[in-house]
C-alpha cells in the first residue's frame, strides 16, 4: 500500500519529468467510484491545453499545480500508483512500463500526453483511490482535514510528549490516524515503533518523555531515509524491520525482488522482511516476530524487544483470559446447540395421509394393536405362532385388502361356523355350497355388495 515514501517519489518523478510541459490530451475513465464529483468530459476538458507548473503532496495526497484552476488532485487508496512510459517512478513497487506491456493500463483513471510526447498515468486496480478537481486542493478535505505532514512539518519534542499525553489510544492507532500526522502507514508504524522498541498496544499518554524522544527521532530517521533513497528498498538499512514484512512464503517468490528491488541489500534489521512471514517463522536479527492486530491492521513486532508497561501487560493478560473464557463458554453452548436446537420443540411424527385414510375407513394399525393384546394378556406358544404368522402375511400385503379376498376370508370365517355348529352336510353338500360362495364372491368382485355376513349364514342355514 502506497505511504508517504511511495507518494513522494511519484511527487518528484512528475517534477522532474513533467513541470512545464503542457497537456495536450487526457483521458479520464467513466468510473464515478475513483474519479469523485465531475463527468470524465468535464474533467478532461478542464486539463487540455494547460500547462503544468508544480507538483504537491501532503501526507498520502498529492496534486498537480496547472497555471490556471482548477488542479487534480490524487487521493492513492491501497493501490494508486502514477506511472510514467519509459521511465521507473519507485522500486518499492512495479513502476516502469516495459515495451511489451500495455499502455495506457487497462487499470488507467487518468491518462496525460504533454507536448513533447511524455505519457504518464494514474492507475488504480482495486478502485479505493480517489481523483478530484479542486480549485485549491490544501482548503477542502481531505487534504485541509491532515495532521502536519511526517517529512515536510516534523513535531518538536515537547509539541509530540504533550499530543501524546492527551491520547488515551494505542500507539499504533494513533500513528496511522492521518489527522494526527499524515503520511504515516501500516509499514511505516511497525518499523518506527520496531526501531523505538515499544509496543504496538501501549496507550500512548502512558509513554514517558524518554520514550516519546526515541520514537519521534525513529519516525523521522525513517521517514527521511525512505524519501532519500526514493523508496528504493534495496537501499533501506540492513538493520530495519521493513525487510522482514515481504519475505519469502512457502510457494510465493520474494515479493521484494518481483517489484524490482535488491533484496540482498535490505537493511537486515528492518522488520519489513518479515511481515509476509507466517507465524512462528518470522524472525529479525534472531528474535521471533509475533503478529498482532493494532489500529485494526495487522502489526508485526519483537515481543522480546517490545514489551507492554506493567498496566498495560496486566490489562492484556485479563483481556486474554475473558477471550479465552468467552471462548470456552461459547463452544460449551455450540456443543448444547448441536444436541438440542435451542427454540425448537419435540414433536410428534404425525401419520402420513395414507394411514390417516386407513384409519378412517376402519383399518387400525394391527401393531399397535399386536403390542396391546401382547401387553394385556401373554398368548400361548401356538397362539403366538399364529399370530406372528398372521402379522407376516399382513405386513407384506400392507393393509391392503381388495373385496375379493375380504369375500374368500369370510368364506373360510362360514366353514369354521358351520364345522363347529355340527350341520353334518356332506361332501356334495358342501361342494355345492362352496360353488355358491365362489359365485357370490365373483359377483361382489364385479361390484354387486351382499347383505352382510350374518344375512349370508341364515339364508346357508335356511337352504
Amino acid at each position: 500500500m502506497p505511504e508517504l515514501p511511495e507518494v513522494e517519489a511519484a511527487r518528484r518523478a512528475i517534477e522532474e519529468h513533467c513541470v512545464g510541459k503542457k497537456i495536450v490530451k487526457s483521458v479520464v475513465a467513466n468510473d464515478s467510484k475513483v474519479i469523485d464529483g465531475v463527468s470524465p468530459k468535464d474533467f478532461e476538458a478542464s486539463l487540455t491545453g494547460k500547462t503544468i507548473v508544480a507538483s504537491h503532496r501532503k501526507g498520502k495526497n498529492m496534486w498537480l499545480q496547472l497555471d490556471s484552476p482548477p488542479f487534480p488532485s490524487f487521493q492513492f487508496g491501497m493501490t494508486g500508483a502514477i506511472y510514467i512510459k519509459g521511465i521507473a517512478v519507485t522500486k518499492y513497487k512495479r513502476s516502469a512500463v516495459k515495451d511489451t506491456d500495455e499502455w495506457p493500463s487497462k487499470y488507467s483513471k487518468l491518462f496525460i500526453e504533454l507536448d513533447d510526447g511524455l505519457e504518464f498515468s494514474f492507475t488504480d486496480k482495486r478502485r479505493f483511490a480517489k481523483v478530484r478537481l479542486l480549485d485549491n486542493p490544501v482548503s477542502v478535505p481531505p487534504i485541509s482535514e491532515l495532521g502536519p505532514d511526517a517529512l515536510l512539518e516534523p513535531m518538536t519534542v515537547d509539541e509530540f510528549y504533550n499530543s501524546l499525553s492527551k491520547k488515551k489510544i494505542g500507539i499504533k492507532a494513533l500513528l496511522l490516524d492521518q489527522s494526527f500526522i499524515s503520511g504515516i502507514g501500516n509499514w511505516m508504524a511497525d518499523e518506527v515503533l520496531y526501531q523505538a522498541r515499544i509496543h504496538p498496544l501501549e496507550t500512548a499518554s502512558s509513554l514517558s518523555k524518554e520514550s516519546c524522544v526515541t520514537l519521534l527521532k525513529c519516525i523521522n530517521e525513517v521517514t527521511k531515509f525512505a524519501v532519500k533513497v526514493d523508496a528504493d528498498c534495496s537501499r533501506f538499512p540492513v538493520e530495519w524491520m521493513f525487510h522482514f514484512r515481504w519475505g519469502k512464503r512457502p510457494g510465493k517468490v520474494n515479493e521484494a525482488v518481483e517489484v524490482g528491488a535488491d533484496s540482498s541489500q535490505f537493511p537486515s534489521n528492518w522488520i519489513f522482511h518479515s511481515r509476509e512471514k507466517k507465524p512462528g517463522k518470522a524472525f529479525v536479527d534472531g528474535k521471533k516476530i509475533e503478529f498482532i492486530t493494532a489500529g485494526g491492521r495487522t502489526s508485526a513486532y519483537v515481543p522480546e524487544l517490545q514489551k507492554l508497561s506493567g498496566n498495560q501487560a496486566r490489562k492484556v493478560v485479563v483481556e486474554s483470559s475473558n477471550n479465552i473464557e468467552e471462548s470456552s463458554n461459547e463452544e460449551a453452548t455450540d456443543s448444547r446447540k448441536s444436541k438440542v436446537p435451542r427454540g425448537r420443540k419435540a414433536t410428534v411424527k404425525k401419520p402420513s395421509s395414507k394411514r390417516k385414510s386407513k384409519e378412517s375407513n376402519g383399518e387400525s394399525n394391527s401393531d399397535d394393536d399386536d403390542d396391546k393384546s401382547l401387553r394385556k394378556e401373554p398368548p400361548s406358544r401356538g397362539k403366538s405362532k399364529g399370530r406372528n404368522e398372521n402379522d407376516d402375511q399382513k405386513k407384506k400385503s400392507k393393509g391392503k385388502k381388495t373385496p375379493t379376498k375380504r369375500i374368500f376370508e369370510e368364506s373360510d370365517d362360514e366353514d369354521d361356523v358351520d364345522n363347529a355348529s355340527g350341520s353334518g352336510d356332506d361332501d356334495e353338500e358342501d361342494h355345492k355350497v362352496m360353488s355358491k360362495k365362489r359365485g357370490k364372491a365373483g359377483s361382489l368382485s364385479k361390484g354387486k355388495v351382499g347383505s352382510g355376513r350374518n344375512g349370508r349364514q341364515q339364508k346357508r342355514v335356511a337352504k
